[in-house]
């Protein structure tokens, strides 16, 4: 439980950056909305923010009184939402496979990296995230709480998986738990669970909802960073991923599923999954039955290798990087629920590269979509969690009675994406749950 326990520390520990007090009221002036739906800016308006909500939106000037409001002048430029990542490994993202293996897991260490990540999130521009595996309970509630700055998170918890699943992170010394009786070192950490039986998933699935999982995460596939198992197995029989899909929905949210390839990934529909990660592998077949159903996939556009990338990794992920040439374009035609993400492990550089992802979509989709897809769709998969979303309102659009996770951009998105693969320039103001964390303009 050491890294779990580490993180715990994070809770208590004294905040890492100046403390931002929460202001009564801010007033943006001069400002163009962006609506990717309708693909344009609006001309010059106001935005009044009370609270954490947006309050107000005039093509007039809005009077406001008192001493507490904050008057930021946009002089033109671009307000649009927070952007949001679906796919993030907060944790695992944060830190190297030898840094996961180490023992020195010390306090200041977590503190220096998982801590500052979370904050290089946030002035990259991303306001929410969804965080789809790993120890986060820990780390979300120290940003919640005003002690760490960082995205709002919609957390899973452990991965659920199988013996030999993707999320069997076991090292050939480590022996199975239900022979030996001892949990492997990355079950301690709070990594995964590695459940076999309806009644194990049963219990894994209910001890994520008990810290406060928003939805669940399940292994139905073999992946590229584990090591036992192929990319093309299938994992979890039917009635394995029922149990999962059964919990989950008794807590009113949902199950999310790592799969490729098509056999896997419709045992999991027949199971009652309402989203799918990655699907790299899909047929055209499948992809239409995905649309029929209604299904959320939750896509990536990876990279073949990187510096940090061993040759195992980069054999395994050689099908999936052709794969994925295909299936975006073909999601497209199909009009399926597509939502967007990185899904970086193990290699903290990648995460500078965050916002320079989102341009790979310019292969297959405007600007304007693409904009709307990494906003509002990607917002309307966060609110599939129902009553156990850890923030009730609506997110990914400027509209009066949305929350405030705002950007303001200095230029058009709609006519030039690359804006946003330079957040540190052109993000001048990020605004999170009505609090100002970065404001460069002049005073």
């Amino acid at each position: 439980m050491r890294l779990l326990y580490l993180c715990t520390l994070l809770l208590s520990a004294t905040a890492i950056y100046p403390a931002q007090a929460q202001q009564s009221q801010i007033l943006l002036e001069n400002v163009r909305i962006l609506d990717a739906k309708k693909q344009s800016l609006t001309p010059p308006g106001y935005v009044l923010i009370t609270g954490n909500t947006i309050k107000t939106i005039s093509a007039s000037p809005i009077k406001v009184s008192g001493t507490d409001v904050i008057k930021i002048n946009g002089a033109g430029k671009t307000l649009m939402p927070g952007l949001i990542d679906v796919h993030v490994h907060m944790v695992f993202g944060a830190l190297t496979m030898s840094q996961m293996m180490t023992g020195d897991l010390s306090e200041e260490f977590l503190l220096k990296t998982v801590g500052q990540s979370a904050n290089n999130t946030l002035m990259r521009g991303f306001t929410s995230v969804r965080d789809v595996g790993g120890p986060i309970f820990p780390l979300k509630a120290a940003i919640d709480a005003g002690k760490i700055p960082g995205p709002r998170i919609w957390p899973s918890g452990a991965t659920i998986s199988q013996t030999a699943g993707h999320g069997d992170f076991r090292t050939p010394d480590e022996k199975s738990r239900r022979f030996f009786g001892v949990a492997s070192r990355a079950e301690k950490y709070g990594a995964t669970f590695i459940a076999d039986g309806r009644d194990e998933v049963l219990t894994a699935v209910r001890e994520n909802l008990r810290f406060g999982a928003s939805q669940i995460k399940l292994m139905a596939g073999g992946g590229t960073s584990s090591a036992y198992d192929p990319v093309d197995v299938t994992q979890y029989t039917l009635d394995e991923m029922k149990a999962a899909v059964e919990a989950a929905e008794d807590w009113g949210t949902y199950v999310t599923v790592h799969a490729y390839t098509p056999r896997a990934i419709r045992r999991a529909i027949e199971a009652g999954v309402k989203c799918v990660e990655h699907g790299q592998l899909l047929d055209e077949e499948t992809l239409k039955l995905i649309a029929e159903k209604g299904i959320w996939l939750s896509l990536q556009n990876l990279v073949d290798n990187t510096p940090d990338m061993d040759a195992q990794r980069i054999a395994k992920r050689k099908p999936v990087i052709e794969g994925q040439e295909k299936v975006w374009p073909l999601a497209k035609k199909y009009n399926v629920k597509l939502a967007w993400g990185t899904d970086f492990l193990f290699e903290p550089a990648l995460n500078e590269k965050q916002n320079e992802f989102i341009l790979r979509l310019q292969k297959w989709f405007t600007n304007a979509e693409i904009l709307k897809m990494v906003t509002q769709d990607n917002a309307s998969l966060l609110q599939l969690s129902g009553l156990r979303s850890p923030y009730p309102g609506k997110l990914g659009i400027i509209e009066e009675g949305a929350m405030a996770d705002i950007l303001l951009v200095d230029g058009d998105p709609l006519k030039d994406l690359k804006l946003l693969a330079n957040p540190a320039k052109n993000f001048v103001v990020i605004i999170k749950d009505g609090k100002i964390y970065k404001n460069i303009l002049k005073k």
